[in-house]
């Protein structure tokens, strides 16, 4: 004899819940990554507009020039009117990589559609850099925002892997050297604590420089206020933290335009020109 324990219920399971219009509903799946695809922006061409060609001829070249010899090259937008601006801004569009700059001035940055072609402004400046990553977000990136205590910061109960993690990036950063290669810390693949993860973010402090890159899910880099010292932390498409990593370098290389990007930058910009032309 089967007893009710051994019997399925009722009421659960496929088949058991009336269907609306005899359709089920499934949750929407991730979408496909962006990827670039060439749009000519809709102008009349005139002589009012030559500041703007100008200025994309010159992109094109500097991307060609920072792909073969790593040289940032930069554009003022200050003097363009009004129709030359509007041109510019739709030709650039909006790429997958944008920074927040803090200090005095606090800079916004936005990578365009073409890799390496960054716009930058703030309350001094509105430019256009051409390079792996604007400069800036490098040489200030360790400007402390929240100050590292390091060893001196309070540690609560339930700190246990963290100090040993800390004296490893102490070490590695006042070791680093332009060039070096990068060392990283996979925190995901290690046993660790959540007192480990705040303790270790209160003695690192916080840097100034921050970047969020928008793919298949997103990339957050954060500075820390150690020098050479990165969080980089990696998100799927529904927002869950898939790998969590500490990288001493100068620049993380999820947010650099590599030097093939930048070559491929150079032909894109070329083939907008003509097609405006």
């Amino acid at each position: 004899m089967v007893n009710n324990f051994q019997l399925p219920p009722m009421g659960f399971g496929p088949g058991s819940q009336p269907v609306e219009d005899g359709e089920l509903e499934y949750m929407e799946m991730p979408q496909d990554m962006r990827t670039y695809s060439m749009h000519s922006p809709e102008v009349e061409l005139s002589e009012d507009l030559r500041p703007a060609l100008t200025l994309l001829a010159g992109l094109s070249q500097a991307c060609a020039h920072a792909a073969e010899t790593g040289t940032n090259a930069r554009f003022d937008l200050s003097e363009l009117d009004a129709k030359n601006r509007a041109l510019i801004a739709e030709t650039m569009g909006e790429g997958e990589v944008a920074m927040r700059i803090h200090g005095i001035p606090a800079v916004a940055v936005q990578e365009s559609v073409f890799a390496g072609v960054w716009l930058l402004k703030s309350a001094d400046e509105d430019v256009i850099e051409v390079g792996a990553v604007p400069q800036l977000a490098q040489d200030r990136a360790f400007e402390p925002r929240r100050p590292a205590r390091m060893h001196k910061a309070e540690r609560p109960l339930g700190v246990v892997n963290a100090p040993p993690l800390l004296v490893e990036l102490e070490d590695k950063s006042k070791g680093f050297k332009p060039g070096d290669e990068s060392h990283v810390i996979n925190l995901t693949l290690l046993p660790h604590t959540e007192p480990d993860l705040d303790w270790l973010d209160a003695a690192l402090g916080q840097g100034a420089t921050d970047i969020l890159s928008r793919g298949y899910g997103n990339c957050r880099v954060s500075a820390t206020a150690l020098n050479h010292v990165w969080r980089v932390q990696f998100f799927n498409s529904m927002d869950t933290l898939i790998l969590d990593t500490f990288e001493v370098t100068d620049m993380p290389e999820v947010a650099l335009a590599a030097q093939e990007d930048l070559a491929d930058s150079s032909e894109r910009i070329r083939e907008v020109l003509e097609a405006i032309r």
